[in-house]
């Protein structure tokens, strides 16, 4: 059920959606001042609103306490400019547990993912999510992928829960996605439900998610190059098809390509990325691996090819 202030400020946004690392300290230890520091950077290089603790911030890696101060540090570093939306996820009586504890660090919102190991029915899903919603007053937007795959009819019911305002889709079935959308369309017509595109590195399927009516999207490449998440973004929005084509050709298709060659990637190769753009964020913390140095060594120049097309572009050179 779709309300203020949350669900307003992501229905009509002007960026990408910025998913952090969480960042260690030699100590291992979470290392608040160079978190604060990555937030400050993406709030200042435009970013939409800042989902902290999520996927790429190694929720399944971070104590409760490290969990709460990690959501407050963004909170703070973000000071009102952007809404703030911290993951939740294990068990309901945890997923109860972390709501509270971004609650109390200040969030606003909630993104909910899977269920821990268990693959639940329908029903037992609805009551999950239904119960981690009601446990506070966040608006909480649910996160199907793995073990939490929806019918359209559960969705419009999800939909229909007080407290829930969205759905964020990682399991990358277009089929699906697009009876979801159609049925909550007509299930609930003229209420207002936010989607999101949350597969990895989700520019890939931009255009895809686009003619399904999903405009919103995670981008994880925001969170160590914005310059050229800003600008894939601004030429997705304005219709600058050869922009958008290079990019997916030159960066983003090597990029997903990349990732694919090692388990965990999704994370350790952003954390990496970060790392080479000259902030010690540490690395990833276990069951999670680094990437190899072969490996390092071609996200770099993923990277520096990506900036050099831009540069062809803004020189009125690319097509």
């Amino acid at each position: 059920m779709t309300s203020a202030p949350l669900a307003a400020r992501l229905t009509d946004v002007a960026g990408p959606l910025f998913f952090p690392v969480t960042a260690y300290g030699p100590d291992g230890a979470v290392d608040l001042d160079v978190f604060r520091a990555h937030v400050r950077k993406g709030v200042d290089a435009g970013a939409a609103a800042v989902f902290a603790c999520c996927g790429t911030g190694e929720f399944h890696a971070l104590a409760p306490e490290e969990y709460r101060l990690v959501v407050q540090a963004a909170v703070e570093e973000t000071a009102g400019a952007v809404p703030v939306v911290a993951g939740a996820g294990y068990g309901t009586a945890l997923a109860v547990q972390y709501a509270k504890l971004a609650e109390e660090a200040g969030a606003d919102g909630l993104l909910a993912m899977p269920p821990y190991l268990v693959v639940a029915g329908q029903e037992g899903l609805l009551a999950h999510y239904a119960a981690l919603a009601a446990a506070t007053s966040l608006e909480t937007v649910v996160y199907q992928r793995d073990n939490a795959v929806f019918t359209p009819e559960t969705v419009v019911a999800l939909a229909r829960t007080p407290g829930i305002i969205g759905f964020k889709d990682g399991y990358g079935d277009l089929d699906l996605m697009q009876r979801i959308v159609s049925a909550v369309r007509t299930g609930l017509p003229g209420e207002d439900f936010l989607y999101f595109n949350g597969l990895p590195t989700a520019e890939l399927t931009g255009l895809a998610y686009r003619g399904v009516g999903v405009t919103l999207y995670s981008s994880a490449v925001f969170a160590f190059a914005p310059d050229i998440a800003l600008a894939f973004y601004r030429a997705l929005e304005s219709g600058d098809d050869d922009v958008v084509n290079a990019l997916l050709d030159h960066f983003y298709r090597p990029l997903v390509e990349l990732r694919a060659k090692g388990r965990g990637y999704a994370v350790s190769l952003v954390k990496a990325a970060v790392r080479l753009e000259g902030l010690d964020v540490g690395p990833v913390r276990t069951p999670l691996t680094e990437p190899s140095d072969a490996h390092i060594e071609e996200l770099t120049a993923i990277i520096a090819n990506g900036r050099a097309l831009l540069e062809k572009y803004r020189a009125g050179e690319g097509k």
